[in-house]
């Protein structure tokens, strides 16, 4: 077994959205294409504080979180992110972790990207079965179920 590291692409999505309404003018995207490590016994992505800033990205609330060893501890959350890995994007927030530690991607990309890792080959992959997109679970809609709209 291995350690996973992927490539991950982060924009600040305030930007891209200002950007796609028209409204950028000459303001420039904050992006920024780092490694992370794909830790599957951790839930959100954790990004070093010096990388939140330069993204410009916000604090938007806190959280207690567990560590490896048991031991508790209360983060910072900021975002709104617009990260993509292995082609495919979603918008998210993260933990604001220590100046230059390293970023960590959790469970909740893996499930909404609906990617698989290989800790064999060392790779992050979509699953087989959704080449192509995401497929996402959504139980209640269907037979019997009322309609959402």
């Amino acid at each position: 077994m291995g350690e996973i590291r992927v490539k991950v692409r982060l924009d600040n999505a305030t930007d891209v959205r200002i950007r796609d309404r028209g409204k950028a003018g000459k303001q420039k995207i904050r992006t920024a294409e780092v490694e992370a490590v794909v830790d599957t016994g951790a839930v959100m992505i954790l990004l070093p504080q010096d990388l939140v800033e330069a993204l410009g990205l916000v604090k938007t609330d806190r959280a207690i979180v567990t560590l490896a060893n048991e031991q508790k501890i209360e983060m910072d959350q900021a975002g709104d992110i617009l990260l993509t890995v292995c082609g495919r994007t979603m918008t998210t927030d993260c933990l604001i972790g220590p100046l230059g530690c390293e970023p960590l991607i959790g469970q909740l990309v893996l499930e909404r990207l609906d990617l698989l890792p290989d800790p064999l080959k060392h790779a992050l992959t979509p699953r087989p079965e959704s080449p192509y997109l995401p497929t996402l679970k959504l139980k209640g809609f269907g037979m019997g179920a009322p309609d959402p709209s």
